[in-house]
């Protein structure tokens, strides 16, 4: 049995991870703020150490890692356009704690530190997919604090050899992500307007495209990096490696769902990236990952938890 923190652990992506190694029989301390996690989240969870705090506090980071065999970062304040209009805020929680956190798992010798990057360093590119070797043009605050995360876990791996691995998710979906939050992606908030049989908003003309992943294979990705030998150092795109676009998202999304609302379009939203399609050729070969859940199962599983939450 190991010992592991998650931090975000009561978020969304964070609370399927926790759920993950709950049933594999691990020791599981989670840290939060609950900024955007949920405690509810984990309520169905036996044996969850919670700890509310700010990692930024050196001492929540220290009394965090204290005793733990591997650390998942997940923890992160998500948004391109809430980057854009208060970068301090988003730094204090995106590099400030994420190199807190660091320096902890550093001083306490863990195993291997795991850390949830994102699509969003790439950029807007020319070549499609994308590969971890391009070279990362951000174009949000967001997305240049993700990969300053990237950087600093590189450097403790080649200064203190601390073993670290980035893995970039690409557009998470799933149970638990809630619509109502002004953090959500945009499969959920199409989900509740369709069930509701209200208009979504759609930024732009939809015709750009999205890699999306369905959170059960954001948390095989992740766990395999946790243990993978060779993926230390190493930055591993977790996606399915395809794309839809927005439009074609919400036909099918309506189709599933039976609905007639036809979607508003608006302005596209500044710092948004164009397009976004992943080569998985590094986590198949580093982390043994596969996508074992594609678009229309998860979308299929996601609505129903949605028709639950909405009844």
């Amino acid at each position: 049995m190991a010992s592991y923190l998650v931090t975000g652990g009561a978020g969304f992506i964070g609370s399927h991870v926790v759920e993950a190694l709950v049933a594999r029989g691990e020791r599981v301390r989670v840290v939060d703020n609950l900024s955007t996690g949920r405690s509810e989240n984990l309520v169905h969870i036996d044996g969850v150490d919670l700890v509310i705090g700010d990692l930024a506090d050196p001492a929540v980071a220290n009394g965090a890692v204290e005793g733990v065999d591997y650390v998942v970062h997940l923890a992160a304040l998500p948004s391109v356009p809430g980057s854009i209009k208060d970068p301090l805020a988003w730094n204090h929680a995106n590099v400030t704690a994420t190199l807190s956190l660091l320096v902890a798992a550093q001083r306490c010798a863990v195993k291997r530190f795991v850390f949830a990057s994102s699509s969003s360093v790439y950029g807007n590119v020319a070549t499609l997919p994308v590969t971890e070797d391009m070279l990362p043009e951000p174009i949000s605050p967001y997305a240049l604090q993700k990969l300053t995360g990237e950087r600093y876990l590189r450097l403790f791996y080649d200064l203190h050899g601390l073993e670290t691995v980035s893995v970039r998710y690409f557009n998470v979906f799933g149970p638990r992500q809630d619509p109502a939050s002004a953090y959500s992606g945009v499969i959920s908030l199409f989900a509740r307007c369709l069930i509701e049989e209200r208009a979504p908003t759609i930024h732009g003309d939809g015709e750009q495209t999205r890699d999306f992943t369905y959170v059960g294979n954001v948390v095989d990705g992740t766990l395999r990096a946790c243990v993978a030998p060779g993926a230390a150092g190493q930055v591993c795109n977790v996606s399915c490696g395809g794309r839809v676009s927005l439009n074609a998202l919400f036909r099918t999304m309506r189709a599933m769902t039976e609905s007639r609302v036809e979607p508003e379009y608006t302005e596209p939203r500044v710092g948004d990236v164009r397009d976004s399609y992943a080569d998985i050729t590094r986590a198949r070969e580093l982390l043994g990952y596969e996508p074992a859940v594609f678009l229309e199962e998860g979308l299929e599983t996601t609505i129903a938890w949605c028709r639950l939450r909405a009844s």
